[in-house]
């Protein structure tokens, strides 16, 4: 179940809201915005049913009511699990957020995890696993690593790709079911929650853990449900011992000078801000690769994949 499905309580509410859903996939989303508007009538403090009327509205072409009924969705749910944020700086009501709300990605994952590995390798020819593997192994050639730190591991696609080259794997994804998938692949020595976008010593990641202890930090994949990365950049560099490879991927946003927010509400981040973090860092950028990282509605989506190494 998505969450802007989640059931109002009212069984009168519910049904016109399944009527809504009907007519919005017929393509009648002025009409669907008027029944989900009665279906609220019925259950004013559904946060759900608000982003779901946002959704018909803005496709209605409607963009001040779909602002106000995101406004009411964060107002009834300020942690914010539908994105409802997101979409209003979208919609330019609001600048663009520095993170995505932590509850929401992680919602998010949550739900996709069933379905992770099916819809992205087989639907969405994502191959960020595999292409930023084979950039570590021409930079760094076959060696081992000593410890390999996996952020953002998800079912853990990349933790299989460089497991026999580790000697000791862990990994940190902020959604407990793509843990649990990870887990199941018997991959990892060890997995733990974790939150990227909060400071290092708040994120899940140290704790009674050392300090560089790694010799790779992976984050595959990952970034672009960040948008501010100035939090990963601390936490890679304290977790990279010297001399040690920071392996990442990015959406690419081109020419733009920060991070940007996609309608796909996933953010892109440009070379030239990811050059500045690694030598805010201390990190020397020693590759770059463009290539396209998957495909999104039958589109390809362009990324950028990094190597950064830590001084001696």
């Amino acid at each position: 179940m998505t969450f802007n499905q989640l059931s109002s309580g009212d069984l009168l509410a519910d049904r016109r809201a399944d009527y809504a859903k009907m007519l919005a996939e017929a393509g009648d989303t002025p009409g669907a915005a008027e029944l989900m508007a009665q279906a609220l009538e019925l259950v004013p403090d559904w946060a759900a049913g608000w982003f779901r009327l946002a959704d018909y509205e803005e496709k209605s072409g409607r963009i001040e009511a779909a602002v106000g009924a995101l406004r009411n969705t964060l107002r009834l749910n300020p942690e914010d699990i539908f994105g409802a944020s997101l979409r209003l700086a979208l919609l330019g009501a609001t600048g663009t957020p520095k993170q995505p709300p932590s509850l929401y990605v992680e919602r998010l994952f949550d739900d996709y995890a069933d379905r992770f590995d099916h819809a992205l390798v087989e639907k969405l020819d994502y191959s960020v696993p595999e292409k930023l593997a084979a950039l570590i192994d021409r930079v760094n050639g076959s060696g081992r690593f000593r410890h390999v730190t996996d952020l953002g591991c998800g079912t853990g696609l990349f933790g299989e790709r460089i497991r026999e080259r580790a000697d000791f794997l862990e990994g940190f994804d902020l959604s407990a079911n793509m843990l649990a998938k990870a887990e199941a692949k018997h991959v990892y020595d060890r997995l733990a929650q974790a939150d990227l976008s909060l400071a290092a010593e708040d994120s899940g990641v140290f704790g009674e853990l050392e300090h560089r202890r790694a010799d790779l930090v992976s984050a595959a994949d990952v970034l672009m449900y960040l948008g501010s990365l100035d939090s990963v950049f601390v936490i890679a560099d304290r977790l990279l011992a010297p001399g040690g490879l920071f392996a990442f991927s990015v959406e690419d946003a081109g020419a733009a000078e920060d991070f940007v927010l996609r309608p796909s509400l996933r953010y892109a981040h440009p070379e030239a801000y990811i050059a500045s973090l690694c030598t805010g860092s201390g990190l020397s950028m020693i590759a770059v690769e463009r290539t396209i990282i998957r495909m999104d509605a039958g589109e390809p989506v362009a990324g950028i994949l990094f190597l950064a190494r830590k001084p001696a």
